[in-house]
């Protein structure tokens, strides 16, 4: 089957077997002729489509880094030089060209390191297993985005998400306890964003797998986060339900480009209003 380049970067979005063998002792080590074998696609394609989704958050930050606002914000961040900073996700913060990438272009001339650590499918109960090594870090701050995939649900009728509800609240409230009562870190929390719902049930990729996610199922997993007390981005409220067409990618689950600097922006405004 020949892919389009939608398709081929949607899959280099969704499949990132170095992040989901993880656990594998030589996941780390796989080369880029190995991952694009993994994928299905030729290794010139896959480099070049890495490099133009790499170029594209760099992009991204240095016109955001050169908004007079957004350098006042960045100035008002509670970090300093030396901070460590580790953000926790799924495949909205581990695609290559993520609000993440972006955050960390936009802090490492100050200092900060930015260390990102995502999963492409993972739900929160996955989390549970990728945390220990993140508090074993001791680092100084923990973002976290997680739970989307907790929503998901699949086949056409389904009759339950992945994560059940209480289930998902038990874990996002043990995420926050783990590190907060194993680290000195503080911790700021990211809801998920709503999805467009018909274009994910038809889109050729995510159809293909049965998934399907509803809004009334991620609305509860971001309750769930503003629950916890913690200092909270609310994505789902500010992002609308749906969110504008422009920050959302064909599959409408996973941000565009636009939408990734959009929440790299409401990540440093929200983030710089934490005392």
């Amino acid at each position: 089957m020949q892919l389009s380049i939608e398709q081929t970067r949607w899959l280099l979005k969704v499949l990132q077997p170095e992040k989901t063998l993880g656990s594998l002792p030589g996941a780390a080590h796989l080369s880029e002729a190995v991952r694009a074998a993994l994928i299905g696609l030729p290794a010139d394609v896959y480099a070049t489509e890495q490099a133009r989704m790499l170029e594209s958050a760099k992009r991204a930050a240095s016109e955001l880094a050169s908004e007079a606002d957004v350098a006042a914000m960045l100035d008002r961040l509670p970090v300093k030089q030396g901070t460590r900073v580790v953000v926790f996700g799924d495949s909205h913060t581990s695609d290559p060209q993520s609000w993440a990438v972006i955050l960390k272009a936009l802090l490492a001339p100050r200092g900060v390191s930015v260390a990102i650590d995502a999963v492409p499918g993972d739900t929160t109960t996955h989390g549970l297993i990728r945390i220990g090594p993140i508090v074993s870090q001791q680092p100084d701050w923990v973002v976290f985005m997680i739970g989307t995939n907790d929503a998901r649900t699949q086949g056409p009728n389904p009759t339950k998400t992945l994560v059940d509800q209480q289930e998902s609240a038990r874990n996002l409230y043990e995420l926050h306890q783990r590190v907060t009562r194993e680290t000195q870190a503080r911790c700021l929390w990211l809801t998920p964003p709503a999805v467009n719902e018909e274009r994910v049930a038809s889109h050729w990729g995510l159809s293909r797998f049965g998934v399907r996610f509803r809004n009334e199922h991620v609305a509860r997993v971001a309750a769930a986060v503003r629950d916890i007390g913690a200092p909270t981005i609310d994505l789902f409220s500010m992002l609308g339900a749906p969110p504008a067409p422009e920050l959302l990618s064909d599959d409408g689950l996973h941000l565009a480009p636009a939408g990734q600097k959009r929440l790299a922006f409401e990540v440093i405004r929200g983030w710089s209003e934490v005392s």
